[in-house]
């Protein structure tokens, strides 16, 4: 999977973000000479040639408002995990959910839940209500807080 001149232009010009615009395919294109439309194809095709794996907003949590951000960790049963994981991962709250094999003894821990909200008191509601859907499915959890703010960045080409 080669990268061609075009591919390495649209990377440059879109590794910092989209345009917060109203048609931003269309003002990538405008710097690169294309259409909207040439944009939003190859993206489209780098994603089913596997080069790039996802185009989506990343928003600054701490910006609009929610300050405690939460990774919620939960020791589920292994035959449930997958059928609990996909009901949980569906909750408005829940911006990140995965499975994630457990490192025992010292980990028990085989879902990873991210959770968002105002305080670290919302989030800790937000996990009990999640510890309840889950019912006996569930052996332990625990919430691990953001510290700090991690630089989120998105493909970027390596010069060589």
């Amino acid at each position: 999977m080669a990268l061609d001149d075009f591919d390495r232009a649209l990377i440059a010009a879109t590794q910092s973000g989209l345009p917060l615009l109203a048609r931003p395919f269309d003002a990538v294109g405008a710097t690169l000479g294309v259409s909207g439309e040439a944009v939003r194809a190859r993206l489209s095709s780098m994603q089913e040639e596997g080069l790039i794996r996802r185009i989506g907003a990343v928003p600054n949590h701490y910006r609009l408002g929610y300050v405690a951000n939460g990774m919620s960790v939960w020791d589920i049963d292994d035959d449930r995990v997958s059928e609990l994981g996909r009901a949980v991962a569906k909750l408005p709250e829940v911006s990140h959910c995965y499975r994630r094999p457990r490192h025992l003894p010292l980990w028990p821990y085989n879902l990873f839940v991210m959770l968002h909200g105002p305080s670290r008191e919302h989030v800790a509601a937000q996990a009990e209500r999640i510890r309840a859907m889950l019912g006996d499915a569930c052996r332990s959890h625990d919430i691990l807080y953001s510290t700090e703010i991690l630089k989120k960045t998105g493909l970027r080409l390596k010069e060589i």
